[in-house]
């Protein structure tokens, strides 16, 4: 499950991705259009330009900003970098795997199901650009998916 650390830093970069190449953005000014505790947001933003994927410049024409064109970061790499491992249990990671000391992996139904889960988790996020995310006008949201939420 998405963290609020990774939702938060999700939303904290559609918003940067918003505006004008080269523009910086207080902190504040993107707590309060996003509804994120400021000081959560500095930690976030402070990981997140560790990764490459923010610069920041300090002073009173200081703030945030992208690193690079939000067509170049991929949504997975984001909530790797925030939230760990995609995989719902650690015999199925590729990043952080370890085995189980409960099942022979082999012959795992729950491992393999998993394996699946995080498959399919990838194919989206890694596929999917910060770009494509922010422009999304979700009319292209499955019909059967609006029935669950």
């Amino acid at each position: 499950m998405l963290t609020k650390k990774g939702k938060y830093g999700l939303k904290a970069l559609v918003h940067l991705s918003s505006l004008p190449p080269g523009q910086l953005a207080f902190v504040n000014d993107i707590a309060v259009a996003n509804n994120i505790p400021k000081k959560f947001l500095d930690a976030i933003l402070g990981e997140l330009r560790n990764a490459g994927f923010v610069q920041s410049r300090k002073g009173k024409e200081g703030g945030y900003r992208l690193a690079r064109p939000a067509s170049e970061i991929k949504i997975g790499h984001v909530v790797r970098v925030l939230d760990g491992p995609l995989a719902p249990i650690p015999c199925a990671s590729r990043t952080q795997y370890q085995r189980c000391e409960d099942c022979d992996e082999a012959t795992c139904q729950v491992r393999h199901m998993m394996l699946e889960v995080r498959q399919a988790i990838a194919e989206v996020l890694d596929n999917r650009s910060l770009a494509a995310m922010r422009d999304a006008d979700n009319d292209d949201f499955p019909v059967e998916l609006t029935s669950q939420i």
